[in-house]
């Protein structure tokens, strides 16, 4: 059993500093997926507090029995928590009063239908409401804005996708082809000795001491070897 599942079960005991740990380990893990949805109205700290609410979840759920890697798990948890987020808080940024007015709208809007027989006009709504037109139409066109976005596409299909879906999916491809372009040459710029451990550790998920002993070297050697690389890989990013 590796490092990160022993961690995962004794943060399952109870033990509050392997969690930590396990936290602390996976930052990177968190702002990579963070960097996904940048600039899109939401500050970075709040969207990172956010996947670490996912991370913690996914500590939390994690199975040790499963057939897979613990980051593996973790992604969607930590991504599906952001989007959750971004879903709920409103992605294009409304203010509190239009908000506040959308719900107001709804209400009477739904009020008026009921009474009428008919749908109100937007005249009929302000009146109701002692508001403008305007105003009216400002917060019935934020509503709709946010909820297009979100709004299923397709037809026919088990799991439709929202066009915000697409358009982040897009994107995760693009940074996904950017990132294995970047790696790749990162990677070239290794010694034979430096890129052969980056490879068994990180794509072949072999442990320090399997590869200590492929290489005929130790373990801790190995460690010191991996944190050097993956500094001077940072570095030249």
């Amino acid at each position: 059993m590796d490092e990160t599942m022993k961690l995962i079960e004794m943060a399952h005991s109870g033990d509050k500093a392997a969690r930590e740990r396990l936290v602390m380990d996976n930052v990177g893990l968190v702002w990579s997926i963070v960097r996904r949805f940048t600039g899109r109205g939401c500050e970075t700290e709040d969207l990172f507090q956010i996947g670490s609410i996912g991370l913690i979840k996914a500590i939390d759920k994690f199975d040790t029995s499963y057939d897979v890697r613990f980051s593996t798990y973790a992604v969607p948890m930590i991504t599906g928590e952001i989007k959750r987020f971004l879903r709920d808080d409103g992605m294009i940024k409304v203010s509190r009063s239009i908000k506040e007015l959308g719900f107001k709208v709804s209400a009477v809007r739904e009020s008026l239908s009921g009474s009428l027989g008919r749908e109100p006009t937007l005249e009929e709504i302000s009146e109701a409401l002692e508001v403008s037109k305007e105003e009216v139409a400002a917060s019935l066109e934020a509503g709709c804005q946010v909820e297009s976005l979100y709004a299923p596409s397709g037809s026919g299909e088990d799991n439709p996708l929202s066009l915000i879906d697409k358009v982040a999916e897009e994107k995760e491809e693009n940074e996904m082809l950017l990132d294995r372009m970047v790696l790749g040459e990162l990677l070239k710029s290794l010694e034979k000795k430096q890129r052969e451990i980056i490879v068994r550790r990180y794509f072949y998920n072999q442990t320090q001491t399997q590869i200590a002993e492929i290489l005929g070297i130790s373990q801790v050697q190995v460690s010191r070897m991996e944190r050097k690389i993956l500094r001077e890989m940072r570095e030249k990013l």
